[in-house]
Protein backbone atom coordinates (compact mmCIF):
# COMPACT_ATOMS: atom_id res chain seq x y z
CA UNK A 1 0.00 0.00 0.00
CA UNK A 2 3.16 2.67 0.74
CA UNK A 3 4.23 1.48 -2.32
CA UNK A 4 0.91 2.92 -4.44
CA UNK A 5 0.83 5.47 -2.70
CA UNK A 6 4.30 6.41 -3.39
CA UNK A 7 3.63 5.63 -6.87
CA UNK A 8 0.46 8.75 -6.89
CA UNK A 9 2.14 10.94 -5.19
CA UNK A 10 5.23 10.88 -7.58
CA UNK A 11 2.98 10.92 -10.86
CA UNK A 12 3.41 14.12 -12.80
CA UNK A 13 0.10 15.48 -13.08
CA UNK A 14 -0.22 15.28 -8.79
CA UNK A 15 3.17 17.41 -8.38
CA UNK A 16 2.26 19.90 -11.05
CA UNK A 17 -1.12 20.56 -9.13
CA UNK A 18 0.70 20.99 -5.46
CA UNK A 19 3.27 23.50 -7.60
CA UNK A 20 -0.12 24.79 -8.90
CA UNK A 21 -1.68 25.34 -5.67
CA UNK A 22 1.34 26.89 -3.96
CA UNK A 23 1.97 29.86 -6.65
CA UNK A 24 -1.90 30.08 -6.50
CA UNK A 25 -1.87 30.88 -2.83
CA UNK A 26 0.87 33.14 -3.18
CA UNK A 27 -0.28 35.22 -6.07
CA UNK A 28 -3.46 35.43 -3.96
CA UNK A 29 -1.56 37.11 -1.45
CA UNK A 30 0.25 39.27 -3.72
CA UNK A 31 -3.32 40.47 -5.34
CA UNK A 32 -4.51 40.78 -2.32
CA UNK A 33 -2.19 43.39 -0.97
CA UNK A 34 -2.08 45.55 -4.62
CA UNK A 35 -5.75 45.91 -4.09
CA UNK A 36 -5.72 47.04 -0.27
CA UNK A 37 -2.42 49.05 -0.48
CA UNK A 38 -1.88 50.00 -3.89
CA UNK A 39 -5.52 50.40 -5.40
CA UNK A 40 -7.84 51.10 -3.16
CA UNK A 41 -5.95 54.04 -1.40
CA UNK A 42 -5.86 56.19 -4.32
CA UNK A 43 -9.81 54.93 -5.32
CA UNK A 44 -10.54 56.02 -1.79
CA UNK A 45 -8.85 58.99 -2.25
CA UNK A 46 -10.49 60.16 -5.45
CA UNK A 47 -14.21 59.43 -4.23
CA UNK A 48 -13.41 61.75 -0.95
CA UNK A 49 -11.07 59.96 1.55
CA UNK A 50 -13.93 56.55 1.52
CA UNK A 51 -11.98 53.93 3.04
CA UNK A 52 -14.02 50.83 1.45
CA UNK A 53 -12.75 47.92 4.12
CA UNK A 54 -14.68 50.18 6.52
CA UNK A 55 -18.00 50.38 5.07
CA UNK A 56 -20.75 48.84 6.11
CA UNK A 57 -24.53 49.13 7.01
CA UNK A 58 -25.53 47.92 10.64
CA UNK A 59 -29.07 45.74 10.45
CA UNK A 60 -28.68 45.05 13.88
CA UNK A 61 -27.50 47.00 16.93
CA UNK A 62 -25.50 44.63 19.47
CA UNK A 63 -25.91 44.05 22.94
CA UNK A 64 -24.01 46.70 23.91
CA UNK A 65 -25.36 49.19 21.66
CA UNK A 66 -23.19 52.11 21.65
CA UNK A 67 -23.51 52.94 17.52
CA UNK A 68 -22.59 54.66 15.86
CA UNK A 69 -19.77 52.23 15.37
CA UNK A 70 -16.41 53.32 13.62
CA UNK A 71 -15.55 50.47 12.54
CA UNK A 72 -16.40 46.81 11.45
CA UNK A 73 -14.15 45.04 14.08
CA UNK A 74 -16.00 48.19 16.74
CA UNK A 75 -19.37 47.06 15.64
CA UNK A 76 -18.93 42.90 15.58
CA UNK A 77 -16.95 43.36 19.08
CA UNK A 78 -20.49 44.70 20.52
CA UNK A 79 -22.31 41.79 18.46
CA UNK A 80 -23.90 44.36 16.00
CA UNK A 81 -25.08 42.36 12.59
CA UNK A 82 -23.66 44.22 9.83
CA UNK A 83 -23.98 44.16 5.99
CA UNK A 84 -19.58 44.94 4.70
CA UNK A 85 -20.46 45.98 1.51
CA UNK A 86 -16.75 47.45 1.49
CA UNK A 87 -15.59 44.40 1.82
CA UNK A 88 -17.54 42.86 -0.63
CA UNK A 89 -15.62 45.39 -3.00
CA UNK A 90 -12.57 45.08 -2.30
CA UNK A 91 -12.98 41.43 -2.82
CA UNK A 92 -14.29 41.75 -6.24
CA UNK A 93 -11.69 43.71 -7.30
CA UNK A 94 -8.95 41.40 -6.39
CA UNK A 95 -11.54 38.63 -8.04
CA UNK A 96 -11.19 41.27 -11.33
CA UNK A 97 -7.48 41.41 -11.30
CA UNK A 98 -7.05 37.78 -10.70
CA UNK A 99 -9.68 36.74 -13.32
CA UNK A 100 -7.74 39.35 -15.82
CA UNK A 101 -4.06 37.60 -15.04
CA UNK A 102 -5.46 34.38 -15.52
CA UNK A 103 -7.02 35.25 -18.75
CA UNK A 104 -3.70 36.58 -19.95
CA UNK A 105 -2.25 33.75 -18.97
CA UNK A 106 -4.13 31.02 -20.64
CA UNK A 107 -3.81 33.47 -23.67
CA UNK A 108 0.01 33.36 -23.68
CA UNK A 109 -0.16 29.64 -22.97
CA UNK A 110 -2.46 28.59 -26.20
CA UNK A 111 -0.18 31.37 -28.72
CA UNK A 112 2.85 29.62 -27.34
CA UNK A 113 1.18 25.88 -27.83
CA UNK A 114 0.05 26.91 -31.48
CA UNK A 115 1.69 24.91 -33.69
CA UNK A 116 4.90 26.48 -36.04
CA UNK A 117 3.64 27.28 -39.74
CA UNK A 118 4.54 24.46 -41.94
CA UNK A 119 7.98 25.97 -43.96
CA UNK A 120 7.36 26.63 -47.88
CA UNK A 121 8.41 23.49 -50.06
CA UNK A 122 11.59 23.74 -51.49
CA UNK A 123 10.53 20.33 -53.81
CA UNK A 124 8.09 19.50 -56.66
CA UNK A 125 6.94 16.04 -57.75
CA UNK A 126 8.22 15.87 -61.38
CA UNK A 127 5.17 15.27 -63.73
CA UNK A 128 6.60 12.51 -65.58
CA UNK A 129 8.31 10.30 -63.15
CA UNK A 130 6.97 11.64 -60.16
CA UNK A 131 10.31 11.89 -58.33
CA UNK A 132 10.91 15.17 -55.89
CA UNK A 133 12.93 17.73 -57.96
CA UNK A 134 14.20 21.53 -56.42
CA UNK A 135 11.42 23.98 -57.35
CA UNK A 136 13.27 26.32 -59.56
CA UNK A 137 14.28 22.93 -61.70
CA UNK A 138 13.24 23.83 -65.53
CA UNK A 139 14.36 19.66 -66.43
CA UNK A 140 14.01 16.53 -64.54
CA UNK A 141 17.61 15.29 -63.31
CA UNK A 142 16.13 11.58 -62.96
CA UNK A 143 14.50 11.33 -66.60
CA UNK A 144 15.40 14.32 -68.36
CA UNK A 145 11.92 15.52 -69.42
CA UNK A 146 11.57 19.05 -70.02
CA UNK A 147 9.02 20.88 -67.06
Amino acid sequence: MLKDFKAFILRGNVVDLAVGVIIGAAFGAIVKSLVEDVLMPPIGLATGGIDFANKFIVLKDGAKAVGPYASIAEAKTAGAVTLNYGLFINQTVSFLIVAACVFMIVKLVARLQRPAPAPAPTTKPCGFCATQIPMAATRCPNCTSQL
